[in-house]
């Protein structure tokens, strides 16, 4: 639970023969973390045996996805329960030209529909043009053809300019005939004498008049152009619906192809996943990755019942230069599950390293609930989070344990629904009427913070063989001897107002120890070394002094849960009764929903910036076995 599960490196050499069904036993088995070979050993090996195989499949998933892509299908594909059966290239290959048969077909299909939808989509943009020519009663077909003694225009102009024209038209012998408006234009017909025309253009183009052409479709009343235009779509969706009738009548006498087809590339999906880590030389292949170290002699046992032919496989520990490639699986009881998404959003523990999500667990349920600390607000946290556990999924526990511990603190505070001390005795102390005694605990809590992510830092480097990082870095050792020291001289200071040789010595000793170290890290010359290595500690001193004053704000928030609490109720004594009750409701839901999102965000601050930053990587590999994933 503390780190990632232990592995081990597999060799496994089978004859090339019997490569697709190790690659189901693997795949079934679900524990085998692929690794592609060393660059060495793909030299000898130097064959892909697969290659091909792997090239076939992915053409044959590719139909099969677009065919079972078909809306109108009704095809249920149940994961395969008959044995597995080895699949040759010949019989891959016949799948693969039968789905791509039957894409050829269905592709006909959907152009015939994607052309049949264009033209119904031509048929709403008319729609939508007739739409405006509703109001007219006239053959829209007079509109377009040649006038001999007419000057006719169709356009819009803009409202505002609508009586100014309708003036100057009526002096160029020209009338206008509004019979459409939308919320800035309107939409007329100009209509005169031909020998009028040039006066007629001069008023228009003033009057930013724009010329609209006629569909020429509208060949009749707009009544009657409508109907025509309806009966070409119901004859469109006529069309359409006999496609897709016999789109799906072509997937239903294709039912069997489909079904085999797919419990085939069910069969073979993990050999293609392989294809990439395979390596061969003639009739030999190799096999490279990573397992459990306690699932080793269950792979054995595995091999050896459902392969007939030998095999030689190897295993072996990871050496620390390893330790970067070697993946890690990370295995937490069910209840630590949203917790450990958190943990990985951060980043994945390196393989060896220390996995944090139990420490991070219950340091952020402590830190909440320190923060939270209310009988009332906690229960809704709780309440809501059970009552919408199908929602939540994992994160249920999340929200439950944040409540509980919100109530717990509540308790020891004596509030609820911000009334603090009233309907309940505090059982340990109350942060409004003791907030000096809240910032020691706060101070020294993220002291013990502190410690604990170097002491986990230190461990880390010891178990990487880094001894030297271990003992003199900053975040070593002599790190946290800087740290105790400098926190013993600081209160002494602060509390007898001298600073005395056994002071000095506990703080400096370390601080010498951490410069010398990173000026003999330091390999720049000299004058930049000394100069560098003066910033590093300096740098050092500020950044702890500056972390551990970072979790005063677990004291500051727990006043500030308080504060506001006061000012809703506050608030509500100046009411009458009835508001008084809404203000109470109302406030107390804004604290849960607006503080409670912000107490979150500032406990996994802490988290992640005074704590995991300190001693946790995040630059690992999730483990990801070959499994039988559905295609």
């Amino acid at each position: 639970m503390f780190q990632p599960v232990s592995m081990q490196h597999i060799s496994l050499s089978i004859l090339t023969e019997d490569i697709p069904l190790t690659a189901q036993i693997l795949a079934e088995w679900g524990l085998f973390n692929p690794k592609i070979v060393d660059a060495a050993t793909a030299q000898l090996l130097s064959e892909q045996p697969a290659q091909q195989f792997q090239t076939i499949f992915n053409s044959a998933r590719n139909r099969l996805e677009k065919i079972l892509a078909r809306k109108s299908s009704d095809l249920a594909l149940a994961p395969a329960t008959e044995p597995y059966q080895v699949v040759e290239l010949t019989q891959l290959e016949m799948v693969d030209t039968q789905l791509g048969e039957l894409w050829q077909q269905l592709s006909k299909f959907d152009e015939t529909l994607h052309q049949l939808n264009e033209q119904q989509a031509q048929l709403r943009q008319l729609f939508g043009i007739l739409k405006k020519f509703a109001q007219l009663d006239l053959d829209l077909g007079l509109l377009q053809q040649p006038k001999q003694f007419l000057n006719i225009h169709v356009g819009t102009v803009p409202t505002d300019n609508l009586a100014h024209l309708q003036a100057a038209m009526t002096l160029a012998e020209h009338f206008v005939n509004v019979f459409h408006r939308d919320e800035n234009r309107v939409y007329c017909i100009v209509v005169g004498p031909l020998s009028y025309q040039h006066q007629a253009q001069s008023v228009l183009e003033h009057a930013d008049f724009r010329s609209m052409m006629i569909p020429h479709q509208f060949k009749d009343h707009p009544q009657q152009v409508h109907a025509q235009l309806t009966e070409q779509s119901q004859q469109l969706q006529q069309q359409m619906e006999t496609i897709l009738k016999q789109q799906n009548q072509l997937l239903q006498q294709h039912h069997s192809l489909i079904i085999e087809s797919y419990r085939i590339l069910q069969d073979v999906a993990a050999y293609a996943e392989l294809t990439d880590t395979l390596k061969s030389r003639g009739q030999l292949t190799l096999i490279e990755g990573w397992i459990p170290t306690d699932d080793v002699p269950k792979l054995q046992t595995k091999l050896d019942q459902q392969l007939v032919n030998p095999y030689v496989l190897h295993h072996r520990s990871p050496s620390l230069q390893e330790h970067h490639q070697v993946p890690s699986l990370l295995r937490h009881p069910n209840w630590l599950n949203s917790f450990a998404a958190l943990v990985k959003n951060y980043g994945i523990p390196r393989y060896g390293e220390f996995d944090p999500t139990l420490l991070f667990a219950l340091s952020f349920m402590i830190m909440f609930g320190t923060m939270f600390g209310d009988v009332g607000h906690g229960a809704v946290i709780a309440g809501l989070g059970a009552y919408f556990h199908e929602q939540l999924k994992d994160f249920k526990v999340f929200f439950v344990g944040a409540g509980l511990s919100s109530m717990v603190f509540g308790l020891l505070y004596g509030s609820i629904f911000g009334f603090e001390g009233v309907l309940l005795p505090p059982l340990w102390l109350s942060p409004l009427h003791n907030p000096s005694l809240m910032l020691i605990i706060a101070l020294y809590w993220g002291l013990g913070f502190i410690l604990l992510a170097t002491i986990i830092k230190v461990v880390n480097h010891w178990r990487e063989g880094a001894y030297a990082e271990a003992l003199f870095d900053n975040n070593g050792i002599a790190g946290i001897l800087l740290l105790l020291g400098g926190f013993y001289a600081v209160q002494q200071w602060m509390t007898t107002g001298l600073f005395n040789t056994l002071q000095q010595f506990a703080l400096f000793t370390p601080l010498v120890v951490i410069l010398l170290y990173k000026g003999y890290e330091n390999k720049s010359p000299l004058s930049e070394r000394i100069l560098v290595t003066f910033i590093e500690g300096f740098e050092t001193i500020i950044k702890y002094f500056a972390n551990t004053l970072s979790f005063l704000r677990v004291a500051a928030f727990s006043l500030n849960h308080v504060a506001l609490a006061i000012a809703v109720l506050t608030l509500a004594d100046m009411m009458d009764n009835t508001g008084k009750i809404l203000m109470i409701i109302f406030g107390n839901l804004f604290i849960i929903g607006f503080e409670g999102a912000i107490v979150m965000i500032q406990v996994l601050r802490l988290e992640y910036y005074e704590g995991f930053s300190r001693f946790f990587s995040g630059d690992g590999q999730a483990f990801c076995p070959l499994s039988l994933k559905r295609i």
